[in-house]
């Protein structure tokens, strides 16, 4: 096999991969207009929203695994004493947020899109 083949086959390859999720650390828009800013912290998340300073998963998101993270999460449109049990789940193209009080009974989502 000469030099030509090798970089034509790894090209290929490149091209032929799957898309792999991101870490989830980074800026994302919010479904609202806001922006939110991800950090990875003491191996948990954590997110703030920019315009308002709240800080989002500060209760113990928790990495679970195949791109997800697991825990109690606050909501920044809600008041400061509800948690939820939160899901997060890194994509292509940003995170899936995923929210649920009264067990999984009532649960609401929205799709953060990396800046």
């Amino acid at each position: 096999m000469n030099l030509r083949s090798i970089a034509l086959a790894a090209a290929v390859t490149l091209v032929a991969a799957p898309a792999v999720a991101a870490g989830p650390d980074g800026v994302y828009s919010r479904p609202n207009g806001t922006t939110a800013k991800v950090t990875t912290c003491g191996g948990n998340l954590c997110a703030k929203v920019q315009e308002s300073g709240f800080d989002m998963f500060m209760t113990g998101i928790a990495p679970a695994g195949d791109g997800k993270w697991k825990g109690d999460m606050k909501h920044p449109d809600m008041p400061g004493f509800m948690t939820f049990n939160g899901t997060v789940t890194t994509t292509p193209g940003g995170l899936k947020i995923q929210g649920c009080a009264v067990g999984q009974s009532m649960c609401d989502s929205e799709v953060w899109t990396r800046k």
